[in-house]
């Protein structure tokens, strides 16, 4: 019956397409690129797109349903266009949303797999795992009454999440104790992307994993907690490696409060709304405290934006490996059945206009991946990815490296010494070129 229906929507369709299509074919002015305005298929095209699932559905070696033929074709299309264009069923449109606000749904334990045994690493406090009493070092034997050994362990952990309110039960094993049997209600736990250290009881080292909703406040509050606390701060080191970006506006007010005035970011897209300026407003958190940004080839999108707008602004050296290269925008749009597309529909530029897209973030002061990254990285950036959106200005990025200081100190604490000794964190950094490359837009 399913079948029936969903072939008989799509010739519906078809038959419904002849008129209008020759209609804006005569309409559509030549290079008219106006969303709505530039379909150029025939009715042939689309015959031929059906009789492709027809193909399928009566030919391919084993049965697959219409739905699932349906679903690749708008998987297919989709990854067609961008490496970071893609299809969201419902599941993965609310993981995504819960991901983006800092969250998931589990019992609050992280774990990892030792000699094939599920083993917990750390409790997160106050979570169902906290409250039931199970601790680091403790091995999950089962999962709602399925044994772990003998199974893929990716999966099984897996097993772990799930809606919040719903029970899970597991089987504990204490190193040196008896196994027990322990029921869990799953409930939203807060991942924390933010953590901070003094170094030398003056300088604060900030680590931001990714952006999520509360991340630029997570930040003031840092700050505001080390003065609360009679620390006055000579520097700040905030670390951005490995940090592959997240809600654009959580990195925006970031930036904003290290500025006082200036264009942050801009889009551009072909969509009239997706093409903005963002700009400061009047009000630092620490004016004239000496910044430094650690980069590496893992720093991608909204990271992107606070180093390339901290760097045109020269309220921030930047320091490390040229960045992913990240520069476009995706906008996720629901679909009337619970799912969802993530479409690139912009790309990101920083105050001077320069595009990030496939290009990065090139730093001030050079540092070998020893410290940016592990030994002979090999993580591929943007422009490695097949099929990766272009660069119009390619070639314009004026912001080369200026200093390289050859270190492969491994530890943060060597690293500082390192900047204190270029005068980067004393507030007379020692560099060449740090004007923007152009005007702002």
């Amino acid at each position: 019956m399913r079948n029936t229906i969903i072939t008989g929507i799509i010739l519906a369709v078809l038959a419904s397409l002849p008129a209008a299509y020759a209609q804006e074919s005569k309409e559509t002015p030549p290079g008219d690129d106006s969303p709505g305005r530039s379909a150029q298929l025939t009715l042939d095209d689309l015959r031929t797109f059906t009789d492709v699932f027809n193909q399928a559905r009566r030919n391919y070696v084993e049965t697959v349903d219409d739905k699932t033929l349906l679903d690749a074709a708008i998987r297919g299309m989709l990854k067609e266009l961008d490496p970071h264009s893609s299809y969201l069923p419902g599941a993965e449109l609310k993981e995504l949303n819960d991901h983006s606000r800092g969250r998931y749904s589990g019992i609050g334990v992280d774990v990892s797999v030792h000699d094939q045994k599920i083993v917990v690493n750390a409790v997160i406090d106050e979570s169902p795992a906290d409250e039931a009493g199970i601790n680091p070092e403790d091995i999950i034997t089962a999962i709602n009454g399925q044994p772990v050994k003998g199974r893929y362990l990716p999966d099984v952990i897996d097993e772990l999440l799930g809606e919040p309110g719903t029970e899970v039960i597991i089987s504990v094993l204490p190193p040196g104790g008896k196994e027990r049997e322990v029921r869990l209600i799953r409930q939203y736990i807060r991942f924390p992307t933010l953590s901070y250290e003094l170094l030398e009881n003056s300088y604060g080292y900030f680590k931001i994993t990714q952006f999520h909703k509360e991340t630029a406040i997570d930040l003031e509050q840092s700050l505001a907690s080390i003065k609360a606390d009679g620390t006055e701060l000579m520097g700040i080191v905030i670390d951005l490696r490995n940090n592959p970006g997240g809600i654009l506006n959580q990195a925006v007010a970031m930036v904003d409060g290290f500025l006082d005035e200036g264009l942050i970011v801009s889009t551009r897209g072909r969509n009239s709304t997706m093409r903005m300026e963002v700009a400061a407003q009047p009000g630092q958190w620490l004016p004239g405290i000496p910044l430094v940004v650690l980069v590496d080839r893992g720093t991608a999108s909204a990271s992107e934006v606070v180093a390339g707008a901290l760097q045109d602004h020269d309220r921030a050296v930047i320091v490390g490996e040229r960045t992913f290269g990240k520069g476009s925008v995706q906008s996720v749009l629901p679909l009337r059945d619970g799912s969802g597309i993530k479409l690139t529909t912009a790309r990101y530029y920083t105050p001077s206009g320069r595009s990030i897209q496939a290009q990065g973030i090139s730093p001030d002061i050079v540092i070998k991946p020893e410290v940016s990254g592990s030994p002979g990285d090999d993580r591929k950036r943007e422009s490695d990815l097949e099929g990766h959106l272009g660069n119009e200005e390619a070639g314009t990025d004026e912001k080369s490296a200026t200093v390289s200081t050859g270190n492969e100190a491994g530890s943060i604490q060597e690293l500082l010494g390192v900047l204190k000794d270029a005068g980067i964190l004393t507030g007379t950094p020692q560099l060449q070129g740090n004007s923007p490359s152009g005007e702002s837009q």
